[in-house]
């Protein structure tokens, strides 16, 4: 009579599933005195079941049901330790399974929550042995270019160009797991897509296309523009596990060497500008951080990288192609799309269609238009109000052509014309300070005479 006191006001046959639904999870949210006295609440789960179980049997099918494993945990406790030893030898092995397993055994039924609870109590479960028996084993890329490693470092304060102050400068860079060599690093002060875009592509014009990139899942490195950039160069992208930075020991151990041997001494003579720090860095890369002997190949990373004979080259149409950006953009009944607070005029004949549209965030006055991947010309801009992706703060903007013209000078000049005689003030006051000169001029004169 309690349970159907919980579930009456839900069991009307007249509501509707998703009221019915409302209700029981206004119902699960109650607190509800029991007959023993106590305050429980019932979870979803528990008055969805008692609704079935009395529209099947009435008020019998509410009537609570002996456990079939009553006593047999309480009689047996071997069996639970029996649970833990089926799970630790097999940790795939579910809470289900196991109970099938005992009571193949011993006819007993354990229920499988029970088991569950008391295998979680232990810390036994399935997460934790598999977590806990992680092995990681040591990788290394079978030849130069079969994997790049990118990572960003966070380096020193440099001057802020755009703004009175400074800021962090940032080194992306990409290191190759076979030899080690660091094959191209760039600090900047914006870390953001197109600067992680701008190092790989010099790295590439500088070693070859490599075969996959392994990166973090920072935002430089998990957008779409890097994404179309590795397809269109034929690069697998890999992404390593959030929170199991166990893949990444070879770039965190060169970026250790970088702190300790390069940004120390920088940091110790100061640096005071963006190129500056780059400069040096090239340089001791070039003739220190690739020209060592590494300790675990016993070669200097330049040499074991040119012993194995030239990289592949990429092809410069296709490189120029990778590097651009796409925008999918549905065309209005005028024929024109918009990108950035842009207008641009394209084909009528793809009026109601979505165009993909490429181009250079650095250079939007040019937009390629393609449907289904055919080209379908060049998109004309109407008025071009921003010339540079918002994304791309750091984009050089171009300088606004003189106009040479004097504003407060024709205003001094209009001042000057209005005065009355045409005389200007300064004019008179420059007469008057050459009669006051002669004046004096005449008395000193006069003094000396009578001296």
């Amino acid at each position: 009579m309690f349970r159907y006191s919980v579930i009456a006001e839900a069991a009307n046959p007249r509501f509707s599933p998703s009221e019915r639904g409302q209700i029981v999870r206004s119902l699960a949210l109650r607190a509800w005195i029991c007959p023993d006295g106590a305050e429980r609440r019932f979870s979803r789960g528990t008055i969805d079941r008692w609704l079935r179980a009395y529209w099947a049997k009435g008020l019998t099918g509410l009537r609570p049901q002996k456990r079939s494993d009553a006593g047999a945990v309480r009689s047996h406790p071997e069996l639970l330790a029996e649970a833990a030893a089926l799970r630790t030898e097999r940790p795939a092995r579910s809470s289900a399974h196991i109970s099938d397993i005992i009571f193949a055994r011993h006819a007993i039924r354990v229920s499988e929550r029970t088991i569950r609870a008391n295998l979680s109590a232990k810390g036994l479960t399935r997460q934790q042995l598999v977590a806990d028996k992680a092995v990681f084993g040591r990788y290394q890329a079978e030849r130069v270019n079969q994997r790049w490693i990118g990572d960003v470092l966070v380096g020193p304060w440099v001057p802020y160009p755009r703004v009175a102050g400074s800021r962090r400068a940032k080194l992306f860079l990409f290191v190759d797991d076979f030899s080690r060599l660091l094959v191209h690093g760039l600090w900047v002060l914006e870390e953001n897509t197109r600067s992680g875009q701008k190092v790989l592509r010099a790295a590439i014009i500088r070693r070859g296309i490599p075969e996959s990139v392994y990166l973090d899942n920072g935002a430089p490195f998990s957008s779409a523009p890097l994404a179309r950039t590795c397809a269109v160069l034929g690069i697998h992208l890999v992404h390593s596990r959030p929170y199991r930075p166990q893949g990444r020991g070879k770039q965190e151990r060169l970026n250790r060497v970088i702190r300790e041997r390069f940004l120390l001494e920088a940091e110790t003579v100061g640096i005071s500008s963006l190129e500056e720090l780059n400069e040096r860095f090239m340089a001791w890369v070039e003739s220190v951080l690739n020209k060592r002997i590494h300790s675990e190949t016993k070669q200097a990373p330049i040499a074991r990288f040119i012993a194995c004979g030239p990289p592949k080259a990429a092809d410069p149409a296709k490189l120029a192609e990778a590097f651009r950006w796409s925008a999918q953009r549905m065309v209005t009944k005028t024929a024109t799309v918009s990108l950035e607070a842009n207008r641009y005029q394209v084909d009528p004949a793809l009026v109601g269609k979505r165009v993909e549209l490429r181009y250079d965030p650095e250079d939007l006055s040019v937009l390629d238009v393609f449907f289904d991947g055919k080209p379908m010309g060049v998109a004309t801009a109407l008025v071009i109000s921003a010339h540079t992706h918002s994304a791309v703060p750091q984009a050089t903007h171009k300088t606004p052509t003189p106009t040479g013209i004097d504003y407060l000078g024709a205003v001094l000049k209009a001042h000057d014309e209005a005065t009355i005689g045409r005389i200007a003030f300064r004019d008179m006051r420059t007469k008057q300070s050459d009669e006051t000169g002669e004046a004096t001029n005449w008395i000193l004169n006069q003094q000396t005479e009578g001296n």
